[in-house]
């Protein structure tokens, strides 16, 4: 029977996946962290750390919550600074970004729907 109520800890569970912590990608599958409906992470970020490629995905909707610090996500007609507590910013599928933690930051990151192989590092 598949558990109706689960507990943990985001950062412990996503260690191992960059922070990932619920997608297509957990297993066993009867794991109620496992679907394809959505991804989730909980990223933590030193200052100074930073994404210098951009990457993109093709058919998920992307959306970053801060929760503390300051973190700035570049895209290529902006640049968003996430610099107080709920701050965030929500793109679609097919827009390329990068981004810098300006200060230790935490962000809850949410991606949907999740889909093995979709996102990817542009070069050029």
């Amino acid at each position: 029977m598949k558990n109706s109520v689960i507990f943990g800890n985001a950062g412990a569970e996503g260690a191992s996946r960059d922070g990932w912590f619920a997608g297509h990608f957990i297993t066993p599958e009867d794991d109620p962290r496992s679907t394809s409906a959505l991804e989730l992470k909980w990223g933590i970020h030193k200052a100074g750390e930073c994404r210098t490629q951009w990457a993109v995905n093709a058919k998920a909707t992307t959306l970053s919550i801060l929760v503390k610090g300051r973190f700035c996500l570049q895209f290529p007609d902006r640049e968003i600074l996430l610099s107080n507590e709920g701050d965030y910013a929500l793109w679609l599928p097919g827009v390329p970004h990068y981004w810098q933690a300006e200060e230790d930051s935490t962000i809850v990151t949410v991606r949907w729907p999740s889909k093995s192989g979709d996102s990817a590092g542009i070069t050029g």
